[in-house]
């Protein structure tokens, strides 16, 4: 059953990865991947208010859990994406803008995912 719930929050995730990319980017004239920075930095928040509230809830939340984090964060996120944007803005000679991606990309992650665990409670 566990597969099933990670297919269903998958089929959730891709399409909305996908749509919310297009929206954030289609109003940015800018080179930053600012669709994908996004979608990266909200899933990373929600997998920090997820996690959060599966720490306080008990196994109660385990299904929610493969469903949310496994199936919905892991579809809407990209590592491959940011990888390869990341990559391609170094190749055409657009460097600084490359690492401050890499820079901007980890730092808003990782305070995300830490500000939903802090909204929890459980950090």
């Amino acid at each position: 059953m566990t597969w099933l719930w990670v297919a269903l929050g998958g089929a959730l995730g891709a399409p909305l990865r996908y749509l919310a990319d297009r929206a954030v980017q289609s109003r940015h004239a800018a080179d930053f991947p600012w669709g994908t920075f996004a979608v990266n930095v909200t899933g990373c928040l929600a997998l920090g208010l997820l996690t959060g509230a599966v720490l306080g809830g008990g196994g109660a939340w385990d299904d929610m859990q493969v469903l949310l984090g496994t199936g919905l964060c892991g579809a809407l996120t990209t590592y491959s994406t940011f990888s390869w944007e990341t990559l391609r803005l170094a190749e055409s000679g657009r460097g600084v803008l490359a690492g401050a991606n890499v820079a901007a990309s980890v730092c808003a992650g990782t305070g995300a995912a830490a500000a939903g665990l802090a909204l929890t409670g459980a950090f």
